[in-house]
């Protein structure tokens, strides 16, 4: 992917988060908005890693969203593109993350 591209992908992913974690824990929502919406982009080298990383965050209960391209430029419909994690409490999110490179 080109880097506008992923920009528009992490972006997606930013926005289902939000969305999801407001619905699903305004308790994590409140103090993140609050404090200046903290967004960490990182860098995985494979689908397979970026099962794991997803598995992970889920098993911690964190809110997780996939994204999903819908095709019309660069990628084959449905390519799974990014996963965002949260918005969370940082020391939850940087048990999944906190060990992979920043993008």
């Amino acid at each position: 992917m080109t880097a506008g591209k992923i920009a528009a992908q992490v972006a997606h992913a930013a926005v289902l988060g939000v969305e999801k974690t407001k619905r699903e824990n305004i308790n994590w929502f409140n103090p993140w908005y609050r404090t200046g919406q903290a967004k960490v982009v990182v860098k995985i080298n494979s689908f397979e890693e970026l099962l794991k990383v997803r598995q992970r965050a889920q098993s911690l209960d964190l809110i997780v969203v996939e994204v999903h391209d819908s095709g019309l430029t660069q990628l084959t419909p449905g390519t799974t593109t990014c996963i965002g994690i949260g918005p969370a409490p940082a020391e939850l999110i940087d048990k999944v993350t906190g060990g992979l490179k920043l993008l």
